[in-house]
């Protein structure tokens, strides 16, 4: 089991400092959220409260993930950063391709994808990209990528991008997992064709179900014997006894803001810290070496 930390509501200047405590604290990564702009009034509903409301506040941060994990992995060797999640479809696949690779590269490679399909139209429309079929353009954006990551002269003839020979550089030559965040059934198909799957936050019993969905077709692919990773922020884990019973059931990685456990704020820079690094003892200690 590996134990990730959501940067979520913090103030980019703590960034670095959270980056080498999480590593110091026996953490697998850090979970970057993403956003461009906050519209002040927006017509979208938020898909995961009852009020619609999104949960975020004008005056919370959202740096750029690629400068963000660039700059971390600059101050640390081991840690990993992962995007929880990054709205692919409401970007162009030659921008993304260049920024998601050069911070794989600059990072030795510690860097994942964790993509979703978006749910607030107003920010697309500030972006002047389409909301609809976002899913299939989702799709195409992910084939264009890996051929420009090749570093090779590649051109690509698709329904909604087309492009003659070019090459981008630098070569992205390690691997980058690419994760799908959703909980519908068109999230759990594309996440058996990629590596892996991030919820919202769910019960144990729920991930189990997901999860052996998700595993079935990937049986059906060909896929079930590649690697998978399972990253669930849950519900009713707190502990190591819970935590080894969602790892019984296909979960490889934790999702959790610590300092929360403890009764610590978003606001808070010390309780961060100590959230961290308090967790680091009582949970990832004990987990063992694959924690």
């Amino acid at each position: 089991m590996k134990f990730c930390a959501s940067l979520a509501f913090t103030e980019t200047e703590d960034y670095l400092e959270l980056a080498r405590v999480a590593e110091d604290a026996g953490w697998d990564s850090l979970v970057l959220s993403d956003h461009v702009v906050h519209p002040r009034e927006i017509r979208a509903k938020y898909p995961y409260k009852p009020d619609g409301k999104r949960p975020w506040e004008e005056d919370d941060h959202w740096p750029d993930v690629w400068v963000a994990m660039a700059a971390m992995g600059a101050v640390t060797t081991r840690l990993r950063f992962l995007t929880g999640v990054f709205v692919v479809p409401m970007r162009h696949p030659l921008h993304l391709a260049k920024a998601l690779g050069t911070a794989a590269v600059m990072t030795d490679y510690r860097v994942s994808l964790g993509l979703g399909m978006g749910w607030m139209r107003d920010e697309f429309e500030l972006l002047g990209e389409r909301f609809e079929q976002r899913g299939a353009r989702a799709d195409e954006m992910i084939e264009v990528m890996r051929k420009l990551w090749s570093g090779e002269m590649v051109e690509h003839h698709g329904r909604f991008f087309d492009f003659g020979p070019l090459n981008m550089r630098p070569p992205v030559k390690g691997r980058i997992p690419l994760l799908v965040g959703g909980m519908s059934e068109p999230a759990f198909r594309r996440a058996a064709r990629l590596d892996g799957w991030m919820p919202h936050a769910i019960s144990t019993d729920d991930a189990r179900r997901h999860i052996a969905t998700i595993q079935g077709y990937r049986a059906e692919l060909g896929r079930a014997d590649e690697p998978f990773q399972a990253v669930v922020p849950l519900l009713d884990a707190a502990d190591t006894d819970g935590y080894r019973r969602a790892e019984e059931v296909g979960v490889s990685h934790v999702l959790t803001t610590p300092w929360t456990l403890y009764g610590g704020s978003h606001r808070s820079m010390a309780d961060k810290r100590d959230g961290l690094r308090r967790f680091g003892d009582e949970v990832i200690a004990k987990m063992g070496p694959t924690g």
